[in-house]
């Protein structure tokens, strides 16, 4: 069964909205994997490769932070991502949300607490630095982009762009709905699985 990884935005969980209608709209198809990532980057990072090493999934997704990483991460393992409002400047989010903070779903470890921090700001400084070295000409149409057009916090199209071919609109805003996600997301992304029964 063909395995997709779904990387949340930074304010959510494996048990925000999209993680859960994407989950819905692929059962019986694709198992979607949909863990809680920290929101410590390197962190985040290392289990995101941990559970590909381990769960070997044919599409990476993502939404805001979660774009995020999936960018960073798709070229160097070889696998396509679909990027959703992906955020390429959370240093600047952060800057204007110092302080402690409640998560917007529910966490496996029941923790729903945490604090952005200026050290929180450099670790994703450091990040945003190198984030698209390892895009090369060969990725240009193995990552795609998808932009809601009521978006307030990501507006990154233009800079997607400079690096990447495939890009979609959408009506809503930065956080899909479950129809958004069943009738924009699920699309692209069963488009990029044909893509990829293609080649296997």
């Amino acid at each position: 069964m063909i395995k997709i990884l779904f990387l949340h935005g930074f304010y959510a969980s494996g048990q925000c909205l999209p993680a859960l209608a994407l989950r819905d709209a692929f059962r019986g198809r694709a198992e979607v994997l949909t863990p809680d990532l920290s929101t410590h980057p390197q962190e985040a990072l290392r289990l995101i490769r941990a559970i590909i090493d381990h769960e070997k999934p044919h599409l990476l997704m993502g939404n805001s932070c979660g774009s995020f990483y999936a960018q960073m991460v798709a070229p160097v393992v070889g696998i396509p991502a679909l990027l959703g409002n992906p955020h390429f400047q959370m240093t600047s989010f952060l800057k204007q949300r110092l302080g402690e903070h409640q998560f917007k779903s529910p966490r496996q470890d029941g923790n729903q607490h945490f604090v952005i921090d200026e050290a929180l700001i450099q670790e994703f400084a450091q990040l945003e630095a190198i984030q698209f070295d390892n895009c090369t000409p060969a990725y240009k149409d193995r990552i795609w982009g998808l932009f809601g057009e009521q978006d307030t916090l990501a507006h990154f199209e233009p800079l997607f762009l400079q690096h990447y071919t495939h890009s979609f609109h959408f009506p809503g805003g930065h956080t899909p709905t479950a129809e958004e996600v069943r009738d924009y997301y699920v699309p692209l992304a069963e488009r990029m699985i044909v893509e990829i029964i293609d080649c296997l």
